[in-house]
């Protein structure tokens, strides 16, 4: 069993809004990117091989005009059962309007999960409104995909996207499970001491893989620290395919190149690659209408 734990989809740019990066140099894989056809659902299912089960993350940012559309989310996952799962896009800066849609995803939506987003949606995660937002989706059972880390669009909030922001909601809610994206890139020690902390805390690997040596970095820490298990595999698409990331992943202990430097157990990998997360998550299939295959 191997689950990507990080993907996006979109039908059109005008979707991401100002999530563009506003210097295009400021990411490679973002300049040589396609955005027309990147994150169509048939690269998507294309890239997906040898994936059994992916997660679709939703976005929204009514401060940086981005929407992929939940429904949307719902419809492309509940056309491919037993392989796709959910994530809505919510957006804590208008509480209400939020655990309203965590409501109508919850009850009406293939949706097993939801993502948030402080950094590009201008609100401080432990926010007294935001906070009832989690509320809601620890009482749904639902767990939370973090955006963490950097941000290239101008406009959005590095002092909200470090990891250790979420030790507050951690503590506050420690039924909710929290996937911290990204290993918080480049902020990966706050996410490994959070994963330390916290039994509900993981984090997942996309964007990383495709920075060898910081890759490496974060691996070696999460091992020596002891929290490895609690980390998922992430291809990040759009940037990365799940089999790209894969390898990249694997290929991490080629970095010491015969340095005298520690290296991680491939057991260890492969243990990321092959991780049931939506069983630690919590996920129930049967109750969101999905099959999950083994």
């Amino acid at each position: 069993m191997i689950v990507d734990c990080f993907t996006h989809i979109w039908d059109s740019p005008d979707q991401l809004g100002r999530c563009i990066p506003h210097r295009r140099d400021a990411l490679a894989e973002t300049e040589a990117m396609d955005l027309s056809t990147a994150g169509s659902t048939k690269r998507h299912l294309d890239s997906s091989d040898p994936v059994t089960t992916t997660f679709v993350v939703g976005f929204k940012s009514r401060y940086l005009d981005c929407e992929i559309p939940n429904e949307r989310i719902a419809s492309y996952v509940s056309d491919h059962p037993g392989k796709l799962i959910g994530f809505a896009g919510i957006d804590p800066s208008s509480p209400k309007y939020a655990i309203d849609e965590l409501n109508q995803a919850s009850l009406n939506l293939a949706i097993g999960g939801v993502a948030v987003a402080p950094a590009a949606q201008d609100y401080h995660p432990t926010n007294s409104q935001a906070m009832t937002v989690y509320a809601e989706a620890e009482r749904l059972e639902l767990p939370i995909i973090f955006h963490t880390g950097i941000f290239f669009a101008r406009e959005a909030k590095l002092e909200y996207a470090r990891p250790s922001l979420l030790d507050e909601i951690a503590r506050e809610f420690p039924k909710l499970k929290i996937i911290v994206a990204h290993m918080g890139y480049p902020w990966v020690s706050d996410c490994v001491a959070l994963l330390g902390k916290h039994p509900n805390v993981f984090a997942e690997t996309s964007w990383l893989t495709g920075k060898p040596w910081q890759a490496y970095q974060a691996m070696v820490m999460a091992y020596e620290h002891g929290v490895i298990d609690k980390l998922f595999f992430g291809s990040g698409f759009p940037r990365r395919s799940a089999s790209q990331a894969v390898e990249e992943l694997y290929d991490i202990n080629h970095i010491p190149n015969g340095a005298n430097l520690p290296t991680v157990p491939r057991e260890h990998l492969r243990g990321i690659v092959e991780r049931d997360a939506p069983t630690l998550l919590g996920i129930r299939p049967q109750a969101k209408g999905l099959e999950i295959e083994g």
